[in-house]
């Protein structure tokens, strides 16, 4: 509301009182055009309070990002501001702990005007996405109104109605230009989020989806239309070598679509493929994408498209004070259970794997799962570990922030057999997925009839036997499926445990953070 009310003001004022300046400004919306500027954010995740850098220089954070779209926003009243999802989801304490309640609130004072959802958004069911977007209770933090963002979302149908679970698309309205917003999410979704929190919904094809809707939005004579798609691209700086899923789709969307907003893969594009423009701003409110279209009034149609990525840089820029206090009232309610320090290292603790394929940081998180819940081996997937941990004092809240996802430990009973199957299963997909575990070796060759897998040894260094039965210790994600590892399905659950974040906290505390 703030930026609508802020922009009218000074533009009632300018015309009140400096009417020339006014006749300067009319390029915005002359009878030949209308400009209008698209600020679109992706993969945000909560980072409320988690500045990064970028060629040295501290970016990110969004009392910086207000700053910006507000300074953005105040060039051209014509402003639409837009998102392609995974606002919520793996996020830091500060929001993660609250529902991810401070995120919503915090897109509500910018006032994004169309979203859609990203896989993250389902990470705790299709109920808790929509008390997100329309308000309800929680046991945890009470009552919430939800979110003032309008959402469409074109591809995911609701199981029981048999109809979008979202609007398929949303029309805006700029200075009498009219613009139509469809939303995708990936159909790799599946992959990412469990099975149970998806079983209401289909998740659809995105290409198939867009150009239903486009086809919907043409029958209103709608000639200027923009995808929300959480949808990987990505190119280099100068927009060339385009690549990843969305990329290979541009040229089987309605050739009526102009610009696609990427997200998922948290990286760069900003490249013109198939006559459409793709754009994605990485990731965490480390930039955003400025898209700014010429629009005919008399046809509607889009006559020129400019784009840019816009970084966030703290030097030379006043953080928003307004998001300050939001940021500081959460921080305030954050228990001080969370502050103790419960151990010290002189060294980060890398999340990235080093030469040997080996995570430090994963390697001591499955660890503490095999040992916590007393199995024979344990394993945990790369992609729940979302940050190093820092050197100097360690504390829990540093953990939440490493391990944001609300899944419990389960150990499994697996032969050796199907422990073997896991294991080939990393080299399966496209690209390499490789496990981080404790408690067992093996060896691995890649031949020209693939990867094989050997000499599999447990803690001991005695052969792991084919039908031999061992408890195996991983997260609820993966028994489940997760990240694409179907192969623990075979498994029979044994007990669970439990959150993954509490059972490091634990193991910690007992035995410090050096490998043993």
């Amino acid at each position: 509301m703030w930026k609508k009310q802020k922009v009218l003001t000074l533009f009632f004022f300018i015309i009140l009182v400096f009417p020339i300046v006014v006749l300067a400004s009319e390029s915005l919306y002359s009878k030949d055009s209308v400009e209008v500027q698209l600020l679109g954010v992706n993969d945000l995740h909560g980072q409320l309070n988690t500045p990064l850098t970028y060629k040295g220089e501290k970016v990110g954070g969004i009392s910086y990002l207000t700053s910006y779209l507000q300074e953005y926003e105040q060039k051209n009243p014509n402003t639409l501001l837009v998102h392609a999802g995974d606002m919520i989801g793996g996020s830091p304490p500060i929001s993660s702990l609250f529902q991810d309640e401070p995120a919503v609130k915090w897109m509500n004072y910018v006032d994004f005007d169309v979203g859609t959802l990203g896989n993250h958004e389902f990470d705790e069911g299709v109920p808790e996405m929509q008390r997100m977007l329309k308000g309800g209770y929680h046991e945890d933090t009470g009552y919430f109104t939800g979110s003032t963002t309008p959402y469409t979302t074109a591809n995911v149908i609701d199981k029981q109605s048999g109809s979008s679970l979202l609007p398929p698309y949303i029309i805006k309205e700029v200075h009498g230009v009219k613009i139509g917003f469809i939303g995708v999410v990936t159909t790799d979704t599946k992959d990412y989020v469990l099975s149970e929190n998806l079983q209401n919904v289909e998740i659809t094809d995105e290409v198939k989806a867009i150009n239903k809707a486009v086809a919907e939005l043409k029958e209103k004579n709608i000639n200027s239309i923009v995808v929300l798609g959480h949808v990987a691209a990505k190119s280099n700086k100068n927009g060339q070598n385009p690549g990843r899923e969305f990329v290979d789709m541009a040229s089987e969307i309605d050739d009526e679509v102009d610009v696609m907003f990427a997200g998922h893969n948290h990286t760069y594009a900003n490249t013109e493929v198939d006559g459409k423009l793709i754009v994605q701003a990485y990731s965490y409110g480390k930039a955003f994408s400025k898209v700014d279209l010429t629009i005919d009034p008399t046809t509607q149609e889009i006559t020129n498209i400019e784009s840019n990525i816009i970084y966030t840089y703290h030097k030379g820029m006043t953080p928003d004070n307004q998001t300050e206090l939001l940021l500081k009232k959460y921080d305030d309610q954050l228990k001080y259970e969370y502050k103790d320090v419960i151990a010290n290292t002189d060294h980060n603790i890398a999340k990235k794997p080093n030469k040997n394929g080996e995570s430090p940081l994963a390697q001591l998180i499955s660890r503490s799962l095999k040992e916590e819940m007393d199995a024979d081996i344990g394993f945990v997937h790369h992609g729940g570990i979302r940050t190093n941990v820092s050197a100097g004092p360690v504390r829990p809240i540093d953990f939440h922030t490493v391990l944001p996802f609300k899944h419990n430990g389960i150990v499994l009973s697996m032969t050796g057999e199907e422990i073997k199957s896991v294991l080939m299963a990393q080299w399966s997909g496209e690209k390499e997925n490789i496990l981080q575990f404790s408690g067992m070796t093996y060896d691995w060759k890649k031949s020209a009839k693939g990867v094989e897998v050997s000499d599999l040894k447990d803690q001991q260094n005695h052969a792991i036997e084919p039908t031999k039965h061992y408890e195996v210790a991983v997260t609820h994600y993966l028994a489940n499926g997760g990240d694409g590892f179907k192969e623990f399905a075979a498994g029979d659950v044994l007990r669970e445990g439990p959150e993954l974040v509490d059972i490091v906290i634990n193991y910690v505390k007992k035995n410090g953070l050096e490998n043993r």
